[in-house]
């Protein structure tokens, strides 16, 4: 191989692309000191003596090669032109060309100069190397076709620097490469042992020890991802990926401090980094600098409108301000450029919901979990957007619906592909608990995180088992850390309707600092819920004193479903429901299930009358079941006529 072209991609890869997103970003190219030069110059005649190989190094080629050290890619491109001019037989010279172009991100150019090289040497290693850099690079584009065939693009640059590794296994500049490909495939350990042998091979490669913090980073083990990046600073202080990752690392471990001392020296070497400027964002809306964050989140959408943490920054900062719209707002202009963003398109139905846009969230959920069937929390999204729209829908047609069955059908096939998922097998049992089928809660075992806690309380919810969803609720409260997780367990009571838990939940998340107006506003709307579910109890109450039964009823579902816990509500639905005439198997039924919240909701009940009302359910399912057999025939009849 010539060995001129090993030094040129080791300075190229100081601008490798980084995913630490699922996207990605170009980095700042090191300028690196004359000394670091030397140190370059003489591992590869070190490697040249021990491959036994006699290199012709061009005057233009070392000019040339300075240049690409110190970020001058432009005046690099003209001193190749003139190598190549000179020499037109130069590999040396038509590789660095390439890597110039491909530092401006001219990647046909590029691709053009890798493939002459290699149509005349195809076992040229760094032309191979070079060549998967370009198709690593050519993911930064906008172009959707390129976004869509992201995975093959990866693939083909695997086995393109693989190649290259094959004719020359002892680069640790292509292994840098290959790691930072099995990185964006999300292939972390084999991406850890990638950069891991390119530091074994040249234990001074800076880019390799930043390669590896952010493996170590994206899979949260801090402590590693903190001295690998300081190692990479160590040997290279302009090294601004690694500066980035440090100060990544230390916000994840809130040192929001030390954090933005360590970005500000990336952004100050490296002016164009979305993720820098994501990161600072997402610290500044830490420490509830509002107007910073979403300013360095704007900053983030103009270097890279595809970066979809910054719409969801700004989504969360609309959101905490009560202004649901405008964050749906934020998020579809994020989904205009990534349409099969699934992140994106989940916020949108979580925020749909929080407005009770519940057909909208629907067509979220579906969309999310038709990529990802597995996706746990979608499905107990979907299920939470259906339990309102039942509990919405006074007539209780969405039960027999298509609707309906399509999103039985969802949650099958999702548990069916990932059966130990408990969000999943919850999300199924209260889907079919809303339907009325008897299930067993049991089956599924005792949740052990929050995240089943709140799934186990939904579905108790389902089925009328207050107290119990009671409990669950309240130790996901007391587990909450920060004022973040305090609110989100409010705001989620407060959607399905569980008002008691988001009373506690924004009662606790204002005693933590910066909390109160949020906490205050949070209060304020579970006492307007509270007083609009009074007002349509007293005035239910009074239709049904009126024999306005149909009004009556509607106003204690509308009663019900703004505060489902009032036993009065579920009395007063039950008696009218069961005056109501014709008597139909339906209102019957639904007669029997509220006189059994009633129950549920009246744990003081003397004995004489709690067995007078399980005597009257009793009656009612058997009612029930006759007419519905009666109804099913008079169906079966009108058919043949």
């Amino acid at each position: 191989m010539n060995l001129k072209n090993s030094r040129l991609l080791l300075a190229l890869t100081g601008s490798l692309t980084f995913f630490a997103f699922g996207d990605v970003d170009v980095c700042q190219a090191k300028e690196m000191s004359k000394s670091n030069s030397g140190t370059l110059i003489a591992r590869r005649r070190r490697r040249s003596s021990r491959k036994k190989l006699k290199v012709r190094i061009e005057h233009e080629v070392v000019m040339a090669d300075d240049l690409m050290l110190k970020g001058k890619y432009g005046d690099a491109e003209d001193l190749y032109k003139q190598a190549i001019q000179r020499n037109t037989k130069s590999e040396s010279a038509k590789v660095g060309y390439g890597m110039a172009l491909a530092k401006q991100f001219k990647l046909d150019g590029a691709k053009a100069q890798f493939e002459k090289v290699l149509a005349k040497n195809p076992r040229n290693a760094m032309a191979h190397a070079g060549l998967a850099m370009v198709k690593l690079n050519r993911l930064q584009s906008s172009n959707q076709n390129i976004r869509r065939n992201r995975d093959a693009i990866l693939s083909n640059a695997e086995a393109e620097v693989k190649q290259g590794l094959a004719i020359d296994p002892g680069m640790p500049e292509a292994h840098h490469t290959l790691g930072e490909i099995y990185k964006a495939q999300g292939r972390l350990d084999e991406s850890l042992s990638s950069f891991k042998e390119a530091e074994r091979l040249d234990p001074k490669y800076s880019d390799a020890y930043a390669g590896e913090g952010i493996v170590h980073m994206l899979k949260g083990n801090y402590a590693d991802a903190s001295t690998a990046f300081k190692q990479a600073i160590s040997l290279n202080t302009g090294n601004s990926t690694a500066h980035y990752g440090l100060g990544r690392t230390y916000y994840k471990q809130g040192l929001y401090d030390d954090a933005l001392k360590e970005l500000n020296t990336s952004l100050y070497q490296h002016r164009n980094s979305a993720p820098v400027r994501l990161t600072r964002g997402e610290i500044y809306s830490a420490q509830g600098n509002t107007v910073a964050a979403v300013s360095e989140f704007r900053e983030a959408i103009s270097i890279k409108p595809e970066i979809p943490e910054a719409y969801m920054g700004i989504a969360e900062i609309r959101e905490n301000r009560g202004d649901l719209e405008h964050a749906i707002a934020e998020l579809k202009s994020g989904v205009e450029l990534m349409p099969d963003n699934v992140a994106l398109h989940q916020r949108i139905a979580e925020l749909s919901l929080k407005l009770e846009k519940l057909d909208d969230a629907i067509k979220q959920y579906k969309m999310v979990l038709d990529n990802q069937p597995q996706n746990g929390p979608a499905a107990q999204g979907l299920t939470r957007a259906y339990y309102m729209k039942a509990n919405k829908d006074a007539n209780s047609a969405f039960f027999v619906s298509n609707e309906f069955e399509d999103a039985k059908a969802m949650i099958d096939k999702a548990v069916a592909m990932n059966p130990n998922n408990m969000e999943l097998r919850l999300a199924q049992l209260k889907l079919r608990a809303m339907s009325g089928e008897p299930v067993d809660l049991k089956t599924v075992g005792t949740p052990t995180n929050d995240g089943e806690r709140i799934a186990y309380a939904e579905a108790l919810l389902a089925q009328n088992k207050f107290q119990e969803a009671n409990q669950q609720m309240g130790i996901v409260i007391g587990n909450a850390k920060n004022a973040k997780e305090t609110f989100a367990v409010a705001d989620l009571s407060l959607m399905i309707k569980d008002l008691d838990s988001a009373e506690a939940g924004y009662k606790k998340a204002g005693t933590f600092p910066k909390a109160a107006k949020r906490s205050k506003r949070g209060l304020n709307l579970v006492a307007k819920a509270k007083e609009s579910a009074r007002q349509d109890l007293t005035l239910a109450d009074d239709l049904a004193r009126k024999r306005q039964l149909a009004s009556a009823i509607d106003k204690y579902h509308a009663a019900v479903y703004a505060n489902p816990k009032v036993p009065d509500t579920r009395y007063g639905l039950a008696k009218t429901l069961e005056r109501l005439r014709p008597k139909t198997s339906r209102d019957l039924r639904e007669a029997a299930t509220q006189y059994k919240a009633y129950i549920a909701l009246s744990p003081s009940l003397p004995e004489k009358e709690l067995r007078k009302l399980n005597k009257r359910i009793s009656r009612l399912e058997e009612k029930a079941y006759k007419l519905e057999l009666k109804e099913k025939e008079r169906s079966r009849k009108s058919r043949y006529r």
